[in-house]
Protein backbone atom coordinates (compact mmCIF):
# COMPACT_ATOMS: atom_id res chain seq x y z
CA UNK A 1 0.00 0.00 0.00
CA UNK A 2 1.17 3.50 -0.86
CA UNK A 3 1.81 5.85 2.10
CA UNK A 4 -1.02 8.51 0.81
CA UNK A 5 -3.70 4.93 1.82
CA UNK A 6 -5.28 6.12 4.66
CA UNK A 7 -8.24 2.98 4.53
CA UNK A 8 -8.06 -0.18 2.74
CA UNK A 9 -10.74 -2.49 2.91
CA UNK A 10 -10.08 -6.00 0.97
CA UNK A 11 -12.32 -9.46 0.34
CA UNK A 12 -15.20 -8.24 2.06
CA UNK A 13 -18.56 -10.29 2.16
CA UNK A 14 -21.80 -9.74 4.04
CA UNK A 15 -24.58 -12.01 3.87
CA UNK A 16 -28.25 -11.29 5.32
CA UNK A 17 -30.75 -14.62 5.09
CA UNK A 18 -31.23 -14.72 1.34
CA UNK A 19 -28.93 -12.31 0.19
CA UNK A 20 -25.40 -11.89 -0.45
CA UNK A 21 -24.99 -8.18 0.29
CA UNK A 22 -21.60 -7.76 -0.37
CA UNK A 23 -19.59 -10.20 -2.31
CA UNK A 24 -15.37 -10.13 -2.41
CA UNK A 25 -15.34 -6.35 -2.42
CA UNK A 26 -12.11 -3.93 -1.93
CA UNK A 27 -12.29 0.09 -1.66
CA UNK A 28 -9.30 2.22 -0.56
CA UNK A 29 -9.88 5.46 0.54
CA UNK A 30 -6.74 7.99 0.35
CA UNK A 31 -5.86 11.12 2.58
CA UNK A 32 -7.58 14.01 1.69
CA UNK A 33 -9.83 12.81 -1.28
CA UNK A 34 -13.66 13.11 -1.69
CA UNK A 35 -14.19 9.72 -3.05
CA UNK A 36 -18.06 8.66 -4.61
CA UNK A 37 -19.63 5.54 -4.14
CA UNK A 38 -21.84 5.22 -6.37
CA UNK A 39 -24.14 2.42 -7.53
CA UNK A 40 -27.55 1.56 -7.87
CA UNK A 41 -30.06 0.77 -5.09
CA UNK A 42 -29.08 -2.40 -3.41
CA UNK A 43 -25.81 -2.50 -4.89
CA UNK A 44 -24.23 -2.67 -1.34
CA UNK A 45 -22.69 0.97 -0.93
CA UNK A 46 -24.67 1.67 2.57
CA UNK A 47 -23.60 -1.83 3.44
CA UNK A 48 -19.95 -1.60 2.83
CA UNK A 49 -20.05 2.07 4.92
CA UNK A 50 -22.01 0.64 7.88
CA UNK A 51 -18.92 -2.56 8.03
CA UNK A 52 -16.80 0.31 8.02
CA UNK A 53 -18.89 2.60 10.93
CA UNK A 54 -19.16 -0.36 13.05
CA UNK A 55 -22.67 -0.79 12.72
CA UNK A 56 -22.89 -4.04 10.80
CA UNK A 57 -19.85 -6.76 11.42
CA UNK A 58 -18.32 -8.50 8.10
CA UNK A 59 -18.62 -12.13 7.32
CA UNK A 60 -15.47 -12.35 5.80
CA UNK A 61 -12.43 -10.00 4.54
CA UNK A 62 -10.46 -7.39 6.39
CA UNK A 63 -9.82 -3.48 6.96
CA UNK A 64 -6.61 -1.47 7.27
CA UNK A 65 -5.52 1.79 8.84
CA UNK A 66 -2.77 3.42 8.07
CA UNK A 67 -1.52 0.29 6.97
CA UNK A 68 -2.61 -1.85 10.52
CA UNK A 69 -5.11 -4.46 10.15
CA UNK A 70 -8.29 -2.79 12.16
CA UNK A 71 -11.19 -4.91 13.41
CA UNK A 72 -14.12 -2.45 13.90
CA UNK A 73 -16.37 -3.66 16.88
CA UNK A 74 -18.97 -1.10 17.19
CA UNK A 75 -19.87 2.18 16.30
CA UNK A 76 -18.33 3.66 19.28
CA UNK A 77 -15.17 1.77 18.07
CA UNK A 78 -15.16 2.91 15.69
CA UNK A 79 -15.12 7.03 16.30
CA UNK A 80 -12.53 6.08 18.53
CA UNK A 81 -10.74 5.04 15.33
CA UNK A 82 -11.43 8.60 13.60
CA UNK A 83 -14.54 6.82 11.40
CA UNK A 84 -17.38 9.41 11.37
CA UNK A 85 -20.37 8.75 9.25
CA UNK A 86 -23.38 11.12 8.94
CA UNK A 87 -26.91 8.89 7.58
CA UNK A 88 -29.69 10.95 5.77
CA UNK A 89 -31.95 10.65 8.77
CA UNK A 90 -29.88 13.26 10.86
CA UNK A 91 -28.96 11.54 14.64
CA UNK A 92 -30.18 14.98 16.74
CA UNK A 93 -32.05 15.88 19.80
CA UNK A 94 -34.45 18.85 18.22
CA UNK A 95 -35.07 20.06 22.34
CA UNK A 96 -30.96 20.43 22.66
CA UNK A 97 -28.79 23.13 21.42
CA UNK A 98 -26.38 22.68 19.06
CA UNK A 99 -23.58 22.92 21.39
CA UNK A 100 -25.53 20.35 23.42
CA UNK A 101 -26.02 17.91 20.55
CA UNK A 102 -22.01 18.19 19.24
CA UNK A 103 -20.99 17.03 22.54
CA UNK A 104 -23.42 14.98 23.66
CA UNK A 105 -22.23 12.05 26.11
CA UNK A 106 -19.31 13.82 26.30
CA UNK A 107 -19.84 17.29 27.94
CA UNK A 108 -16.69 18.74 29.42
CA UNK A 109 -17.24 18.80 33.34
CA UNK A 110 -15.78 21.13 36.03
CA UNK A 111 -14.07 19.86 39.17
CA UNK A 112 -17.05 18.93 40.59
CA UNK A 113 -18.53 17.25 37.60
CA UNK A 114 -20.96 19.74 36.73
CA UNK A 115 -21.24 20.51 33.60
CA UNK A 116 -19.45 23.56 31.65
CA UNK A 117 -21.38 25.46 30.03
CA UNK A 118 -19.20 28.30 29.15
CA UNK A 119 -16.38 25.90 27.93
CA UNK A 120 -19.23 23.69 26.36
CA UNK A 121 -20.42 26.57 24.02
CA UNK A 122 -16.87 27.92 23.37
CA UNK A 123 -15.80 24.52 22.24
CA UNK A 124 -18.74 24.33 19.54
CA UNK A 125 -18.28 27.89 18.46
CA UNK A 126 -14.67 27.06 17.80
CA UNK A 127 -15.34 23.77 15.80
CA UNK A 128 -18.12 25.31 14.02
CA UNK A 129 -16.71 28.78 12.85
CA UNK A 130 -13.88 26.67 11.75
CA UNK A 131 -15.61 25.00 9.22
CA UNK A 132 -17.04 28.20 7.64
CA UNK A 133 -20.43 28.24 8.45
CA UNK A 134 -22.23 30.52 10.80
CA UNK A 135 -24.67 28.92 13.22
CA UNK A 136 -25.31 29.69 16.98
CA UNK A 137 -24.33 27.25 19.10
CA UNK A 138 -26.87 28.44 21.33
CA UNK A 139 -29.82 27.66 19.05
CA UNK A 140 -31.89 24.69 19.81
CA UNK A 141 -31.66 22.32 16.54
CA UNK A 142 -35.59 22.53 16.17
CA UNK A 143 -34.92 26.32 15.49
CA UNK A 144 -32.29 25.49 12.87
CA UNK A 145 -32.99 24.55 9.48
CA UNK A 146 -31.99 20.95 7.76
CA UNK A 147 -28.76 22.61 5.85
CA UNK A 148 -27.80 23.43 9.19
CA UNK A 149 -28.64 20.70 10.85
CA UNK A 150 -26.48 18.44 8.69
CA UNK A 151 -23.20 21.43 9.36
CA UNK A 152 -23.53 20.13 13.17
CA UNK A 153 -23.51 16.57 12.11
CA UNK A 154 -20.45 17.22 10.51
CA UNK A 155 -19.26 19.22 13.60
CA UNK A 156 -19.97 16.79 16.03
CA UNK A 157 -17.73 14.25 13.39
CA UNK A 158 -14.80 17.03 13.61
CA UNK A 159 -15.30 16.50 17.34
CA UNK A 160 -14.42 13.16 17.79
CA UNK A 161 -10.98 13.82 15.87
CA UNK A 162 -12.76 12.47 12.95
CA UNK A 163 -10.03 11.45 9.52
CA UNK A 164 -12.73 9.50 7.26
CA UNK A 165 -15.99 11.19 7.27
CA UNK A 166 -18.89 8.82 5.36
CA UNK A 167 -21.82 11.28 4.16
CA UNK A 168 -24.76 9.52 2.92
CA UNK A 169 -27.08 11.29 0.44
CA UNK A 170 -25.75 14.95 2.52
CA UNK A 171 -27.57 16.95 -0.69
CA UNK A 172 -31.01 15.39 -0.48
CA UNK A 173 -32.98 18.12 1.08
CA UNK A 174 -31.47 20.86 0.32
CA UNK A 175 -31.17 23.42 -2.61
CA UNK A 176 -28.69 24.50 -4.90
CA UNK A 177 -27.54 27.52 -2.30
CA UNK A 178 -26.83 25.10 0.70
CA UNK A 179 -25.76 22.28 -1.66
CA UNK A 180 -22.95 24.96 -2.95
CA UNK A 181 -22.05 25.97 0.75
CA UNK A 182 -22.34 22.24 1.48
CA UNK A 183 -19.35 21.80 -1.06
CA UNK A 184 -17.30 24.42 -0.18
CA UNK A 185 -17.08 23.12 3.72
CA UNK A 186 -16.17 19.88 2.02
CA UNK A 187 -13.60 21.22 0.03
CA UNK A 188 -12.30 22.96 2.92
CA UNK A 189 -12.19 19.54 4.85
CA UNK A 190 -10.24 17.40 2.09
CA UNK A 191 -7.27 20.31 2.36
CA UNK A 192 -6.83 19.93 5.99
CA UNK A 193 -6.17 16.16 5.07
CA UNK A 194 -9.95 14.65 6.02
CA UNK A 195 -10.67 12.27 3.75
CA UNK A 196 -14.38 11.69 2.37
CA UNK A 197 -16.25 8.85 1.11
CA UNK A 198 -19.36 10.45 -0.26
CA UNK A 199 -22.84 8.76 -1.27
CA UNK A 200 -24.67 9.83 -3.85
CA UNK A 201 -26.82 9.38 -6.96
CA UNK A 202 -27.17 12.59 -8.29
CA UNK A 203 -24.69 12.35 -11.50
CA UNK A 204 -24.22 15.96 -11.70
CA UNK A 205 -22.71 16.24 -8.20
CA UNK A 206 -20.06 13.61 -8.81
CA UNK A 207 -18.04 15.64 -11.13
CA UNK A 208 -18.48 18.55 -8.88
CA UNK A 209 -17.18 17.37 -5.55
CA UNK A 210 -15.48 13.87 -6.50
CA UNK A 211 -11.28 13.07 -6.98
CA UNK A 212 -12.03 9.02 -7.65
CA UNK A 213 -15.38 7.08 -7.81
CA UNK A 214 -15.99 3.67 -6.95
CA UNK A 215 -19.08 1.73 -8.51
CA UNK A 216 -20.94 -1.45 -6.62
CA UNK A 217 -22.99 -3.59 -8.61
CA UNK A 218 -25.13 -6.22 -7.11
CA UNK A 219 -22.68 -6.46 -4.14
CA UNK A 220 -19.54 -6.25 -5.89
CA UNK A 221 -17.02 -3.65 -7.11
CA UNK A 222 -17.10 -3.12 -11.00
CA UNK A 223 -14.43 -0.66 -10.58
CA UNK A 224 -12.62 2.74 -9.70
CA UNK A 225 -11.81 5.47 -11.61
CA UNK A 226 -10.71 8.85 -11.43
CA UNK A 227 -13.38 11.27 -12.02
CA UNK A 228 -11.39 13.50 -14.61
CA UNK A 229 -11.18 10.20 -16.84
CA UNK A 230 -14.49 9.14 -17.02
CA UNK A 231 -17.82 10.20 -18.63
CA UNK A 232 -20.97 10.26 -17.43
CA UNK A 233 -21.92 7.31 -19.92
CA UNK A 234 -19.86 4.78 -19.34
CA UNK A 235 -20.47 5.45 -15.50
CA UNK A 236 -24.05 4.89 -15.69
CA UNK A 237 -22.99 1.57 -17.89
CA UNK A 238 -20.81 0.90 -14.59
CA UNK A 239 -23.56 1.17 -12.85
CA UNK A 240 -26.40 -0.72 -14.41
CA UNK A 241 -24.49 -2.97 -17.10
CA UNK A 242 -26.31 -1.40 -19.46
CA UNK A 243 -26.99 1.52 -21.42
CA UNK A 244 -29.88 4.18 -20.65
CA UNK A 245 -30.08 5.30 -24.05
CA UNK A 246 -33.07 7.99 -23.24
CA UNK A 247 -32.79 9.44 -19.39
CA UNK A 248 -36.33 10.21 -20.20
CA UNK A 249 -38.75 8.01 -22.04
CA UNK A 250 -40.83 9.60 -24.57
CA UNK A 251 -44.55 10.21 -23.77
CA UNK A 252 -47.17 8.15 -26.25
CA UNK A 253 -49.98 8.51 -23.92
CA UNK A 254 -53.20 10.32 -25.05
CA UNK A 255 -54.78 13.07 -22.66
CA UNK A 256 -58.74 12.34 -22.09
CA UNK A 257 -61.30 13.67 -20.20
CA UNK A 258 -60.83 15.76 -16.84
CA UNK A 259 -60.79 13.45 -14.11
CA UNK A 260 -60.25 15.97 -11.56
CA UNK A 261 -60.50 19.77 -10.60
CA UNK A 262 -59.61 22.05 -8.28
CA UNK A 263 -61.53 25.31 -7.77
CA UNK A 264 -60.40 28.33 -5.53
CA UNK A 265 -58.87 25.93 -2.96
CA UNK A 266 -57.26 27.84 0.26
CA UNK A 267 -55.31 26.97 3.07
CA UNK A 268 -55.09 29.72 5.50
CA UNK A 269 -51.51 31.13 5.34
CA UNK A 270 -50.12 28.29 3.45
CA UNK A 271 -52.09 27.91 -0.23
CA UNK A 272 -54.12 30.54 -2.06
CA UNK A 273 -56.68 30.70 -4.70
CA UNK A 274 -55.27 27.17 -6.19
CA UNK A 275 -57.05 26.65 -9.75
CA UNK A 276 -56.65 24.00 -11.39
CA UNK A 277 -57.63 20.71 -13.72
CA UNK A 278 -56.11 17.50 -14.10
CA UNK A 279 -56.81 14.90 -17.21
CA UNK A 280 -57.01 10.78 -17.62
CA UNK A 281 -53.59 9.71 -19.41
CA UNK A 282 -51.79 13.48 -18.64
CA UNK A 283 -49.05 14.18 -16.21
CA UNK A 284 -49.19 17.07 -14.28
CA UNK A 285 -45.62 18.92 -13.21
CA UNK A 286 -45.74 21.16 -9.99
CA UNK A 287 -42.52 22.98 -9.89
CA UNK A 288 -41.51 25.72 -7.00
CA UNK A 289 -38.54 26.71 -4.75
CA UNK A 290 -38.94 24.76 -1.26
CA UNK A 291 -41.38 26.28 0.75
CA UNK A 292 -43.12 27.46 -2.33
CA UNK A 293 -46.70 24.91 -0.93
CA UNK A 294 -46.15 22.22 -3.45
CA UNK A 295 -46.23 19.26 -0.70
CA UNK A 296 -48.99 21.18 0.90
CA UNK A 297 -50.61 21.25 -1.80
CA UNK A 298 -50.72 17.53 -2.41
CA UNK A 299 -52.26 17.24 0.92
CA UNK A 300 -55.05 19.31 1.00
CA UNK A 301 -56.43 17.35 -1.81
CA UNK A 302 -55.59 14.30 -0.54
CA UNK A 303 -57.46 15.28 2.73
CA UNK A 304 -54.35 15.06 5.27
CA UNK A 305 -54.56 18.77 6.10
CA UNK A 306 -58.12 20.87 6.34
CA UNK A 307 -58.73 23.28 3.71
CA UNK A 308 -60.71 26.70 4.70
CA UNK A 309 -61.89 27.75 1.11
CA UNK A 310 -62.20 25.69 -2.02
CA UNK A 311 -63.63 22.80 -4.27
CA UNK A 312 -62.66 19.75 -5.68
CA UNK A 313 -64.61 17.90 -7.93
CA UNK A 314 -63.63 13.87 -9.02
CA UNK A 315 -64.64 12.55 -11.95
CA UNK A 316 -67.24 15.79 -12.45
CA UNK A 317 -68.76 15.22 -8.87
CA UNK A 318 -68.43 17.62 -5.94
CA UNK A 319 -66.03 15.80 -3.62
CA UNK A 320 -65.46 16.08 0.16
CA UNK A 321 -62.24 15.05 0.83
CA UNK A 322 -62.08 15.94 4.85
CA UNK A 323 -59.39 12.61 5.38
CA UNK A 324 -56.89 10.30 3.53
CA UNK A 325 -59.33 7.56 4.11
CA UNK A 326 -61.92 9.32 1.66
CA UNK A 327 -59.12 9.87 -1.23
CA UNK A 328 -58.50 6.05 -0.85
CA UNK A 329 -62.04 5.64 -1.56
CA UNK A 330 -62.14 7.97 -4.41
CA UNK A 331 -59.60 6.29 -6.31
CA UNK A 332 -56.48 8.42 -5.05
CA UNK A 333 -53.46 7.51 -4.02
CA UNK A 334 -50.41 9.11 -2.95
CA UNK A 335 -46.56 8.40 -3.08
CA UNK A 336 -45.38 10.69 -0.40
CA UNK A 337 -42.17 12.89 -0.48
CA UNK A 338 -40.73 10.13 2.61
CA UNK A 339 -41.30 6.91 1.94
CA UNK A 340 -39.93 5.86 4.52
CA UNK A 341 -42.10 7.11 7.82
CA UNK A 342 -45.21 7.92 5.78
CA UNK A 343 -45.86 5.30 2.62
CA UNK A 344 -44.20 2.21 4.37
CA UNK A 345 -44.72 0.40 7.52
CA UNK A 346 -40.93 -0.79 7.85
CA UNK A 347 -41.18 -3.27 9.68
CA UNK A 348 -44.18 -5.21 8.13
CA UNK A 349 -43.27 -7.86 4.97
CA UNK A 350 -43.05 -6.69 1.35
CA UNK A 351 -47.26 -8.24 1.12
CA UNK A 352 -48.44 -6.85 3.82
CA UNK A 353 -47.66 -3.44 2.65
CA UNK A 354 -49.24 -4.18 -0.38
CA UNK A 355 -52.53 -5.00 0.33
CA UNK A 356 -52.75 -3.07 4.13
CA UNK A 357 -54.89 -0.55 2.53
CA UNK A 358 -57.35 -3.09 0.19
CA UNK A 359 -57.65 -6.20 2.64
CA UNK A 360 -61.45 -6.39 2.73
CA UNK A 361 -60.94 -7.38 -0.89
CA UNK A 362 -59.44 -10.69 0.11
CA UNK A 363 -62.30 -11.03 3.33
CA UNK A 364 -64.55 -13.41 3.03
CA UNK A 365 -67.02 -13.92 6.32
CA UNK A 366 -64.28 -12.51 7.97
CA UNK A 367 -61.75 -14.85 7.13
CA UNK A 368 -58.21 -13.93 4.87
CA UNK A 369 -57.79 -15.50 1.68
CA UNK A 370 -54.05 -15.80 1.91
CA UNK A 371 -53.42 -17.63 -1.22
CA UNK A 372 -55.15 -14.90 -3.55
CA UNK A 373 -53.66 -12.12 -1.30
CA UNK A 374 -50.35 -13.80 -2.15
CA UNK A 375 -50.68 -13.98 -5.84
CA UNK A 376 -52.01 -10.79 -5.86
CA UNK A 377 -48.60 -9.56 -4.39
CA UNK A 378 -46.44 -12.30 -6.43
CA UNK A 379 -48.37 -10.56 -9.51
CA UNK A 380 -47.16 -7.23 -8.43
CA UNK A 381 -43.85 -8.16 -7.30
CA UNK A 382 -43.17 -9.76 -10.90
CA UNK A 383 -44.83 -7.17 -13.01
CA UNK A 384 -43.26 -4.11 -11.30
CA UNK A 385 -40.15 -5.99 -11.13
CA UNK A 386 -39.66 -5.70 -7.03
CA UNK A 387 -35.85 -7.25 -6.48
CA UNK A 388 -37.04 -9.12 -2.84
CA UNK A 389 -36.26 -12.13 -2.03
CA UNK A 390 -39.84 -13.31 -1.63
CA UNK A 391 -43.15 -11.33 -0.64
CA UNK A 392 -42.97 -12.13 3.08
CA UNK A 393 -39.37 -10.11 3.25
CA UNK A 394 -39.47 -7.06 5.31
CA UNK A 395 -39.75 -3.94 3.60
CA UNK A 396 -36.69 -2.09 5.38
CA UNK A 397 -34.45 -4.76 3.86
CA UNK A 398 -35.15 -3.47 0.44
CA UNK A 399 -33.48 -0.82 -1.39
CA UNK A 400 -34.82 2.85 -1.91
CA UNK A 401 -35.96 2.24 -5.74
CA UNK A 402 -37.48 -1.12 -4.36
CA UNK A 403 -39.46 0.63 -1.92
CA UNK A 404 -40.70 3.26 -4.00
CA UNK A 405 -42.16 0.03 -6.20
CA UNK A 406 -43.95 -1.11 -3.21
CA UNK A 407 -45.55 2.15 -2.58
CA UNK A 408 -46.63 2.03 -5.69
CA UNK A 409 -48.09 -1.57 -5.85
CA UNK A 410 -49.88 -0.30 -2.97
CA UNK A 411 -52.05 1.98 -4.90
CA UNK A 412 -52.26 -0.17 -7.88
CA UNK A 413 -53.87 -3.19 -5.38
CA UNK A 414 -56.35 -0.49 -4.33
CA UNK A 415 -57.01 0.21 -7.99
CA UNK A 416 -56.24 3.96 -7.88
CA UNK A 417 -56.35 5.98 -11.32
CA UNK A 418 -55.50 9.43 -9.62
CA UNK A 419 -52.13 9.34 -8.38
CA UNK A 420 -49.71 11.82 -6.69
CA UNK A 421 -45.96 11.52 -6.85
CA UNK A 422 -43.67 13.47 -4.39
CA UNK A 423 -40.38 13.65 -5.10
CA UNK A 424 -40.68 10.03 -6.85
CA UNK A 425 -37.09 9.46 -7.36
CA UNK A 426 -35.69 11.32 -4.77
CA UNK A 427 -32.93 8.85 -3.35
CA UNK A 428 -33.20 6.38 -5.79
CA UNK A 429 -30.37 5.27 -8.40
CA UNK A 430 -30.36 6.23 -12.33
CA UNK A 431 -31.33 2.69 -13.32
CA UNK A 432 -34.71 2.54 -10.61
CA UNK A 433 -35.34 6.02 -11.82
CA UNK A 434 -35.52 4.90 -15.40
CA UNK A 435 -38.17 1.79 -14.03
CA UNK A 436 -39.89 4.14 -12.23
CA UNK A 437 -40.21 6.76 -15.28
CA UNK A 438 -41.36 3.91 -17.67
CA UNK A 439 -43.99 2.48 -15.07
CA UNK A 440 -45.59 6.45 -14.34
CA UNK A 441 -45.55 6.04 -18.53
CA UNK A 442 -47.45 2.68 -18.30
CA UNK A 443 -49.75 4.09 -16.03
CA UNK A 444 -50.71 7.19 -18.05
CA UNK A 445 -51.46 4.75 -21.35
CA UNK A 446 -54.00 2.90 -19.34
CA UNK A 447 -55.82 6.59 -18.39
CA UNK A 448 -54.47 7.46 -15.35
CA UNK A 449 -54.00 10.55 -14.34
CA UNK A 450 -50.76 11.56 -12.35
CA UNK A 451 -49.90 14.93 -10.39
CA UNK A 452 -46.12 15.11 -10.06
CA UNK A 453 -44.34 17.06 -7.91
CA UNK A 454 -40.70 17.23 -8.16
CA UNK A 455 -37.52 19.65 -6.87
CA UNK A 456 -35.62 18.57 -10.05
CA UNK A 457 -36.49 20.73 -13.00
CA UNK A 458 -34.81 18.31 -15.88
CA UNK A 459 -37.63 15.77 -14.17
CA UNK A 460 -40.31 18.17 -14.47
CA UNK A 461 -39.46 19.48 -17.66
CA UNK A 462 -38.76 15.43 -18.97
CA UNK A 463 -41.99 13.99 -18.06
CA UNK A 464 -44.36 16.61 -17.80
CA UNK A 465 -46.90 17.45 -20.15
CA UNK A 466 -48.04 20.38 -18.63
CA UNK A 467 -46.22 22.23 -15.94
CA UNK A 468 -47.84 24.48 -12.67
CA UNK A 469 -45.30 26.64 -11.28
CA UNK A 470 -45.91 27.36 -7.34
CA UNK A 471 -44.47 30.50 -5.48
CA UNK A 472 -45.69 31.14 -1.56
CA UNK A 473 -48.73 28.92 -1.60
CA UNK A 474 -50.40 30.14 -5.14
CA UNK A 475 -49.68 29.18 -8.62
CA UNK A 476 -47.86 31.73 -10.76
CA UNK A 477 -47.43 30.20 -14.09
CA UNK A 478 -48.63 27.44 -16.15
CA UNK A 479 -46.55 26.07 -18.89
CA UNK A 480 -47.36 23.79 -21.65
CA UNK A 481 -44.28 21.01 -22.68
CA UNK A 482 -43.79 23.12 -25.78
CA UNK A 483 -43.76 26.63 -23.59
CA UNK A 484 -41.56 25.40 -20.76
CA UNK A 485 -37.54 25.81 -20.08
CA UNK A 486 -35.43 26.33 -16.98
CA UNK A 487 -34.97 30.07 -16.99
CA UNK A 488 -39.07 30.29 -17.74
CA UNK A 489 -39.95 27.78 -14.70
CA UNK A 490 -37.35 29.62 -12.52
CA UNK A 491 -39.11 33.34 -13.35
CA UNK A 492 -42.04 32.09 -12.08
CA UNK A 493 -40.73 30.28 -9.13
CA UNK A 494 -38.65 33.19 -8.03
CA UNK A 495 -41.97 35.46 -8.16
CA UNK A 496 -40.67 37.25 -11.46
CA UNK A 497 -43.17 36.60 -13.69
CA UNK A 498 -46.70 35.76 -13.02
CA UNK A 499 -49.49 34.46 -15.88
CA UNK A 500 -51.82 32.60 -13.85
CA UNK A 501 -55.19 33.60 -12.68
Amino acid sequence: MTSDIILSMSHIRKEFPGVVALDDVSFRLQKGEVHILLGENGAGKSTLMKILSGAYGKDRGNIFLDGEETQILNPRHAQKLGIGIIYQEFNLNPHMTVAENIFLGREPVNRLGIIDEKKLNRTAREIIQDLGVNIDAGKKISEIGIARQQMVEVAKALSLNARILIMDEPSAPLTRNEITRLFEMIRRLAKRGVSIVYISHRMSEIYEIGDRVTVLRDGKNVGTRNIAEIDRRDLIRLMVNRDLDERYPSRTAEVGEEILRVEGLERKGVLTNINFRLHRGEILGIAGLMGSGRTELARAIYGVDPVSAGKIYVRNKLANINSPRKAIRLGMGFLTEDRKSEGLVLVLSVKENITVPSLHKYLKFGVLNFKRELETVNGYIESLSIKTPGANQMVINLSGGNQQKVVLSKWLCCQSDIFIFDEPTRGIDVGAKAEIYSLMNLLTSRGVAIIMISSELPEILGMSDRMLVMHKGSIAGELTREQANQEKIMEYAIGEHRNYN
